[in-house]
């Protein structure tokens, strides 16, 4: 079994854990699916692991990113790509999911990671500096796939598309 197939099932088993969820949830529509994408992180002990994400490219979907979803695959997420590095910040209004926020600087770095968000909240989740996105992926994950800050984003919006699609 290679690393990256345990390494998402143990994802998939810690993810089946129940969720914190609110009493009163909110009420709404999450946006359509938005167009995908493959995306790899690499870390820097040499693992590789590959996402396919939702591209929240423009304000519209950038406000309403991941809010409503009830439920995301272990090996998605939504990348959120702005037109010019900036220091960033995100809440979880109307999310109902824990999210792990990664930072990512121009280079394609993961410059800070806030993990397992608490959903429904209006908490301000800042990065540590100028950013060219941010990879919102389920809570938890980047623990459970040591994910960590200084780790490489491997996507055409920074600049370091992968050699191969393979992950490790």
């Amino acid at each position: 079994m290679t690393r990256r197939l345990f390494a998402l099932l143990a994802a998939l088993a810690w993810l089946a854990l129940p969720a914190a969820a609110s009493a009163q949830q909110p009420q709404g529509e999450p946006q359509p699916t938005l167009p995908t994408e493959e995306l790899w992180i690499e870390t820097e002990r040499g693992a590789r692991y590959q996402f396919t994400v939702e591209m929240a490219t423009t304000p519209q979907q950038q406000s309403m990113g991941l809010m409503f979803r009830e439920e995301m695959a272990a090996d998605a997420g939504m990348l959120f790509v702005f037109p010019e590095v900036r220091p960033a910040s995100f809440w979880m209004r109307n999310t109902l999911i824990p999210l792990d926020m990664l930072f990512i600087d121009a280079d394609g770095r993961i410059l800070n990671i806030h993990e397992r968000t608490e959903p429904l909240t209006e908490t301000s989740r800042p990065s540590a500096g100028p950013v060219r996105g941010v990879l919102e992926v389920n809570g938890g994950l980047t623990d459970v796939l040591g994910i960590e800050p200084g780790d490489r984003v491997l996507h055409r919006a920074f600049g370091t598309a992968p050699e191969t699609g393979e992950g490790g």
